[in-house]
């Protein structure tokens, strides 16, 4: 691969690691309330690595080609966010630092729950679509599948390390300080809230205008 083209498709994507949003604050909840959050990080790696895969399969780009079924990935990502956040927000008052083993089916529930977060997210599917092609290399001695699945993968190997240091420091800094890690959980659960309200508005108001445009 083109080295410069890597080097600038590495800067862009881990300033998009390091931007708060949805995966933050799942990884700060998954850090002050489980004693390990390496199941949650691996799922939100595990979506990340979906997104990579539909992208080199060229599956991505058939979804977004078809409005109708983006908007309903868009509607389904929302609601989960919603579901996520509003499950995250209420257990804002019990949230501490966790001494004690996580059993089997907690581990698998962290990991799906990250899983979901960044896969099912559409604005996750776009951001792929328009960001990783731009920087593939018609001269590069690779297919473009290939080069996708190369960028794609770093970008994953980026946020694993970032959603990693992040859990590590609301477990670090915030499982001594019980009012302060409540606080957090509570913004946590209302940021993605905040981020699924945003996502279904984007879809339903339009929605709402042709059907008052049809009524009228």
């Amino acid at each position: 691969m083109d080295q410069q083209l890597f080097l600038g498709f590495a800067a862009v994507a881990l300033t998009l690691a390091c931007t708060p949003g949805a995966d933050w604050a799942y990884s700060i909840a998954a850090g002050l309330n489980q004693r390990s959050f390496a199941p949650a990080i691996a799922g939100l790696c595990s979506g990340y690595v979906v997104l990579t895969l539909l992208v080199a399969a060229g599956v991505a780009a058939l979804i977004a080609s078809i409005p109708a079924l983006l908007g309903w990935l868009t509607i389904a990502g929302a609601a989960y966010l919603l579901w996520l956040g509003f499950t995250t927000a209420r257990s804002w008052r019990g949230a501490r630092f966790s001494s004690l083993e996580q059993s089997g089916s907690s581990r698998l529930r962290s990991f799906l729950r990250g899983l979901g977060t960044s896969s099912i997210n559409p604005k996750g599917l776009l951001l792929f679509l328009a960001l990783v092609p731009q920087f593939i290399s018609p001269a590069a001695g690779l297919p473009a599948p290939v080069q996708l699945g190369i960028l794609g993968l770093s970008f994953v190997l980026m946020v694993a390390v970032v959603y990693s240091i992040v859990a590590l420091a609301a477990q670090k800094l915030l499982q001594s300080r019980p009012a302060a890690a409540r606080v957090v959980t509570l913004a946590s659960g209302l940021i993605m809230i905040a981020l699924g309200a945003v996502l279904l508005f984007e879809q339903l108001a339009p929605l709402a205008a042709n059907s008052a445009l049809l009524a009228a």
